[in-house]
């Protein structure tokens, strides 16, 4: 399997991972778990802006955010079209990007300021394994809650995906 394959199944479960997720944080009832579904929003609007700086860095273009978050909190709802959206974009660069565009060394400037250098596979690869790492954080806090997250396992979105691989 190729990098580029690889990279493309990742970003399709991570669309796959943050759809479940959503559906799941819209169960938690938002008067009774002010606090804590606050918190899982802000967790989820954090991987989003990282997504969209990591945007900028592989694009080119200034991302305009000064920090990790926002100030301001979205809704679920605005948030969740928002991620949809950027991770339509991701699987669509994954899939569009020249093979060996991957090894490309990409300068750039974190939010604090200091300068960076990823390649674009190493910052695709950071993108991935970033948001897998808060969706656990959000799925930790609505088990909290007694509302089950749902399975975010990569198997479980290739069976999902490809049911013949789920040979006897």
């Amino acid at each position: 399997m190729s990098a580029s394959t690889l990279l493309l199944s990742l970003f399709k479960y991570k669309t796959w991972a943050n759809e479940e997720l959503f559906v799941g944080l819209a169960k938690v009832d938002a008067e009774a778990h002010k606090t804590e579904r606050h918190t899982a929003i802000r967790l989820l609007n954090h991987i989003y802006v990282v997504d969209r700086i990591f945007v900028g860095h592989l694009s080119g273009v200034p991302h305009g955010y000064e920090g990790t978050n926002t100030p301001e909190t979205p809704t679920l709802d605005a948030l969740r079209d928002a991620v949809a959206t950027t991770d339509r974009w991701y699987v669509q660069y994954v899939e569009s990007l020249p093979p060996e565009k991957l090894a490309e060394a990409v300068p750039f400037k974190f939010t604090d300021g200091l300068g960076a250098c990823m390649t674009r596979e190493e910052m695709l690869a950071h993108v991935t394994a970033h948001g897998a790492y808060h969706r656990g954080a959000v799925g930790r806090i609505m088990a909290q809650l007694g509302n089950p997250p749902p399975r975010d396992l990569y198997t479980r979105y290739l069976h999902s995906a490809e049911p013949e691989r789920r040979a006897a």
